[in-house]
């Protein structure tokens, strides 16, 4: 299983393909598992490197503090494995990532996209997360999980991918942090708010996102775009906030064409 020490903590990675550096950096489940739609599409124009989170997955299940703790884990391991400049796309808390990336390392960023993201804990959020949260406390993994399908898929390919969809959420609930660390990545979600420097990103960036997203919703998107002075907005139609698992070839080919234009 590779592993790396880098930053304090032993990181999870895996590495596919070659050519230049892709990063794909997930969300809130924070696992390599999530990208199982984009390794082998993109490990065929580059070095994908994918890796589970401080606190997820398994990479050390110890607390997040912040996200800019969750951006030192990254940049550590990629100097571990001597890589240095990146495209990076971020995925949801992986979109919060980027931003701070965007604003204090652009040295190491080609270009960007910002996938199905947040700008700051605003009312609508802190409701999501405090349901989310106390069923994880009160209720547990399995019905957490239940719940975390019904914010990430849309009804429709819920229905039409139903044992597909068990078997991801089973996967994802075994590897799942003790609910103490959960929550502390809950917490630091809720803390990040990087509005105020969103104008001094100047490394190209694709803001991507779908209009039927009820996680993270598409206003968010909207305000990235109008604030980072690089930014392409793009709203899919349909795909909720994991439209790259539910409509992974249109999101893929969006995603490709932007790197290589």
């Amino acid at each position: 299983m590779p592993v790396v020490s880098a930053n304090g903590i032993q990181q999870y990675y895996e590495v596919a393909g070659d050519g230049p550096p892709l990063v794909l950096v997930a969300g809130m489940g924070g696992t390599a598992n999530y990208w199982g739609d984009q390794v082998d599409f993109f490990a065929q124009h580059y070095t994908v490197i994918t890796y589970d989170q401080r606190g997820t997955g398994r990479s050390d299940h110890t607390p997040v503090t912040s996200i800019e703790q969750l951006r030192d884990d990254l940049l550590a391991l990629l100097d571990e494995l001597g890589v240095g400049v990146v495209d990076f796309m971020g995925h949801s808390t992986g979109g919060n990532i980027a931003q701070i990336a965007g604003i204090e390392n652009p040295d190491r960023l080609a270009k960007l996209v910002i996938y199905a993201s947040t700008t700051h804990g605003d009312h609508y959020r802190s409701k999501v997360w405090r349901v989310r949260r106390s069923i994880l406390e009160q209720q547990g993994a399995a019905l957490y999980g239940d719940m975390s399908s019904l914010m990430l898929y849309p009804p429709r390919w819920i229905v039409e991918n139903a044992d597909k969809l068990e078997r991801q959420q089973e996967a994802q609930m075994k590897m799942l942090a003790p609910v103490e660390v959960m929550t502390s990545r809950i917490e630091a979600v809720q803390k990040f708010d990087r509005r105020d420097q969103l104008s001094q990103i100047s490394t190209p960036t694709l803001v991507i996102c779908s209009k039927d997203d009820t996680q993270t919703p598409s206003y968010f998107s909207e305000f990235l775009a109008e604030n980072i002075p690089t930014a392409e907005l793009i709203l899919m139609d349909y795909g909720g906030h994991a439209c790259s698992r539910t409509v992974p070839q249109e999101f893929n080919e969006i995603v490709l064409n932007y790197f290589q234009s």
